[in-house]
């Protein structure tokens, strides 16, 4: 029995926690659950109503940003922030809920709120977190803390040095995340104890529920005994599974507030099947000039016609070769990802590998080109890569980084001329809506999660 549950979904304010957390909300309301979610009000500003879930109710706080992070506030500074004004916020929440003789049964928590999980047992309400990355970042991120740290910090400037954890594929350095590289150590310092924030809370419960779905992650759900995985993903938007017409006549399940929809659609309805390029690096990554340009140099040398997702349009506009890049394909400042992913015309996905967008890839059964930027997604596309072969990474150049022109454009290629990758890319399509059908492994996961209350 599922009904009458009343749980408290505390969020963390970015776009890549928001709206999986969202379309987390949006399943438990479609299973009798009292649903209330909690975050900054910026993020709640954002927040589109048209297709905000049908009654989830919001209790927004201030967390000192009420104009979103600016930019000369550091991430630092925004998350402590955040964790501070939102201690105090959620716990006045629920002893008011208590108070009021309605006590939530459950606090979910997302990626970046740990603190949330000691606010709920402060008063007597258990927890779980909705962990937004991969079960395989989740065991890595363990393991380091518990006795794998010096092997990893003595060696983080080898990038090919081997790194083999207990029931997880075979890694090196250069494939772990980010933030245990030697680069950008002040900011990896405050990462890395938000991260063992993050496994401390896991002593108050173990219980994991996360954006992966069995048959994915087999091996990482179970390499750690201490730690409960509960897949119950992929959370991407529900009309991914309802067809394409389904998806053509709705928004895409984007909760936050978008751009008028450009005509971006009705292009890649001109396109035949599995021809086009989409290029996008998500929400957080910013791409220097000469990357771009670079780039720009792979796709006009693949001569495919392309969708891409430059957030910057003075950056679009200062190309070299931006009259040519016209003629080809398509650059637009925003689209609904879910959308262009269903679109029967993308034949690659060019991305920087975050989570949410390697999801709606596997779930949109499209092949990708993997240029990691940071965090964990140098893990994502070796996954992509050696173990689920949907896709390569880009190779790049020794000294700073740079992913050539003639890298991109050779991967491009490949990935666009390999049909065994297509036919990988359909199976796990096929599981990873299989997992969220009735009977489906996430939806059993899901419905045992909330039995368990």
């Amino acid at each position: 029995m599922t009904g009458h549950r009343k749980i408290l979904i505390v969020a963390y304010p970015a776009q890549g926690l928001l709206n999986p957390s969202l379309r987390f909300a949006k399943r438990l309301l479609n299973m009798g659950v009292d649903v209330t979610y909690s975050t900054s009000l910026s993020a709640i500003r954002c927040i589109d109503e048209k297709t905000t879930p049908h009654g989830l109710t919001f209790s927004p706080f201030s967390d000192g940003h009420d104009s979103g992070q600016q930019p000369d506030t550091t991430l630092q500074q925004f998350v402590s922030d955040f964790a501070t004004n939102g201690a105090s916020a959620v716990a006045e929440i629920l002893s008011f809920a208590t108070a009021a003789g309605q006590p939530f049964d459950h606090l979910v928590y997302t990626t970046v709120a740990p603190w949330a999980a000691l606010v709920a047992d402060a008063h007597g309400i258990q927890s779980t977190v909705l962990w937004c990355q991969s079960a395989t970042a989740m065991d890595i991120y363990y393991y380091y803390f518990d006795g794998y740290q010096g092997l990893i910090s003595s060696n983080n400037n080898n990038p090919i040095f081997p790194i083999n954890f207990p029931g997880l594929p075979p890694l090196i350095i250069a494939d772990l995340p980010s933030f245990f590289l030697p680069s950008n150590a002040n900011e990896n310092h405050f990462v890395i104890s938000l991260l063992k924030d993050h496994v401390d809370a896991l002593k108050l419960s173990p219980t994991i529920l996360v954006n992966s779905f069995n048959e994915l992650e087999p091996e990482s759900i179970r390499a750690i005994e201490k730690l409960v995985f509960l897949p119950i993903g992929p959370l991407v938007p529900s009309e991914f599974l309802d067809g394409k017409e389904s998806l053509n006549n709705s928004s895409g399940e984007d909760f936050i507030k978008i751009p008028a929809e450009d005509d971006y659609i009705q292009w890649l309805n001109t396109k035949p099947k599995s021809s086009v390029v989409y290029v996008s690096f998500g929400t957080l990554a910013t791409l220097s000039m000469d990357q771009i340009e670079e780039v720009a140099s792979g796709q006009l040398e693949c001569r495919r016609p392309f969708l891409w997702v430059i957030r910057d349009s003075l950056s679009a506009e200062r190309l070299s070769k931006i009259d040519l890049l016209k003629k080809q394909g398509m650059i637009v400042n925003w689209c609904s990802q879910a959308k262009v992913l269903c679109d029967e015309a993308i034949g690659c996905f060019l991305t920087h590998g975050g989570w949410n967008s390697t999801v709606e890839a596997v779930v949109g059964g499209v092949p990708m080109v993997v240029f990691p930027q940071w965090a964990d997604q140098a893990k994502n596309g070796k996954m992509i890569e050696d173990v689920w072969r949907t896709g390569v990474r880009v190779r790049k150049r020794e000294g700073d980084g740079m992913g050539e022109g003639r890298e991109i454009e050779r991967c491009l290629k490949m990935v666009m001329g390999d049909e065994k990758m297509k036919r990988n890319a359909e199976k796990w399509r096929n599981l990873a809506r299989e997992a969220l059908n009735n009977g489906g492994s996430s939806t059993i996961n899901l419905q045992a999660f909330l039995d368990d209350l």
